[in-house]
């Protein structure tokens, strides 16, 4: 078992080094006095311009690390914000686990590293509950997953019940030990990296892992201009040791809320759902797309609007993300593999099947919507700036 964590403060004022806390029983909550329920508070929402700022400050730190992949790292701050789950797919060394620390060390939060390993057990990825003889009683240790950001290096190298660990944490945002659930910290996402070359010794994930993935990022070579600057400016030391936090997790909740406020007409909804369903009707897939994923494509549609200054999502923002919502959860049929059919092709002919009409797309502004101006700080922002590197 091999983990890393670390955060920048080194324990709680509590003295606990990791964060977590027992999750409220669903029966004790329905069971109590209405006037003694109660509930987390939502963080307030950002305005445009602070939040413009903040996005652009994100966007900044992760391409001065990566050379040339700025629509990779806008990509990795929409699921952020989308309060989603990233998985980087991709052969060796083009830079999968370099974005998930990048991304991790620019947000002031505790940050947990866990490099997936056959001999890796459940109970280092949760926590173990551990017999104390002084008490007489058992205590809870904090696995690696206890953290704000978990960065899950090689996740097929670990078997499948290993894998498994991580199914609730990453749909309810809770752990369950010997009958006690806690519940983890906010914001949470899981990173993960795997190799599609080195297959040897590995333990493909299974669909329900990988629907809970919201995005798929396939990184690709850099262009010539990144990787020469890569090799002039890489050499002395790693650019990865001057990034510093540039928001804090407050900030992070707060862009969060933003973006849940993003308005979605129901032509929208429609559009979404007209997607899924030709996912499930194509005569090219064995396993079309999921219900949770059209949730999750609505919720990273909500997240680019956002970062293109706008507080309503457009059919572009659905087809901006489509791709890597869905393609790592759809099973192209054999037939259809054999003549060289790719999810991501599939994707694209059903993106161009269903057409967008005019209707549709002024119907998403949602225009004359009760309490909302059309002329909004948020639709006036700029969206954050993505500089080329250095």
């Amino acid at each position: 078992m091999d983990y890393q964590r670390t955060s920048l403060e080194d324990a709680l004022p509590d003295g606990r080094s990791f964060p977590g806390r027992p999750a409220v029983d669903a029966d004790a909550v329905d069971a109590a006095p209405a006037g003694h329920r109660s509930s987390p508070q939502a963080p307030p929402a950002m305005d445009a311009g602070a939040f413009h700022s903040a996005s652009t400050r994100i966007l900044s730190a992760i391409n001065t690390v990566i050379d040339g992949k700025a629509e990779a790292a806008k990509l990795a701050l929409t699921v952020l914000l989308a309060q989603g789950h990233l998985l980087l797919e991709d052969v060796p060394g083009v830079g999968k686990t370099l974005l998930a620390k990048t991304l991790a060390r620019s947000i002031d939060c505790s940050v947990s590293r866990i490099q997936f390993t056959p001999d890796l057990l459940p109970s280092d990825v949760t926590g173990v509950s551990i017999y104390n003889q002084a008490t007489r009683s058992f205590e809870f240790r904090h696995g690696a997953v206890f953290a704000n950001i978990v960065i899950g290096d090689e996740i097929n190298r670990a078997s499948a019940k290993t894998q498994s660990a991580l199914l609730e944490c990453m749909e309810e945002h809770q752990v369950t030990v010997d009958g006690t659930s806690y519940r983890l910290d906010e914001p949470f996402m899981v990173v993960a990296t795997q190799n599609p070359i080195e297959m040897e010794g590995t333990y493909p994930l299974p669909e329900a892992q990988r629907d809970r993935f919201m995005a798929r990022i396939s990184m690709g070579y850099p262009d010539r201009e990144s990787e020469m600057e890569m090799l002039e400016t890489h050499q002395a030391s790693s650019p990865l040791a001057h990034v510093t936090a540039v928001v804090t997790a407050a900030e992070v909740a707060a862009m969060i809320a933003t973006v849940q406020q993003v308005y979605v007409s129901r032509s929208i909804k429609e559009y979404t759902v007209a997607l899924g369903r030709a996912t499930r009707e194509s005569g090219l897939l064995r396993l079309g797309a999921s219900p949770r994923s059209m949730l999750q494509l609505l919720r990273a549609a909500k997240a680019t609007a956002a970062l293109d200054g706008r507080d309503f999502v457009l059919p572009d923002d659905i087809i901006s993300v489509a791709e890597a919502v869905l393609a790592h959860r759809i099973i192209l049929d054999r037939k259809a593999a054999s003549t060289g059919e790719t999810p991501q092709s599939v994707i694209r002919a059903i993106i161009g099947k269903i057409p967008v009409t005019p209707e549709v797309t002024a119907a998403a502004t949602g225009t004359g919507r009760p309490g909302r101006n059309r002329a909004s700080a948020m639709a006036a922002a700029p969206p954050p700036q993505q500089p080329n590197p250095r």
